[in-house]
């Protein structure tokens, strides 16, 4: 995994918990999911680039 890549996913988790909790202090159930949606696509993103290192060498 690129340094650039894990970045990208570190950085679209932290968006994401951002999202869920501004949701949460406002009530706004629906920025609270997105930004759950969004959390679960960056950690994703992390798992399947975790997944593809092996077979580089």
């Amino acid at each position: 995994m690129g340094i650039g890549e894990k970045a990208r996913n570190l950085g679209e988790i932290a968006e994401g918990k951002a999202k869920e909790v501004i949701g949460k202090v406002l009530g706004d159930t629906q920025a609270e999911r997105k930004g759950k949606a969004e959390q679960l696509k960056g950690k994703m993103k992390q798992a399947v680039e975790r997944g593809k290192h092996p077979f580089k060498h």
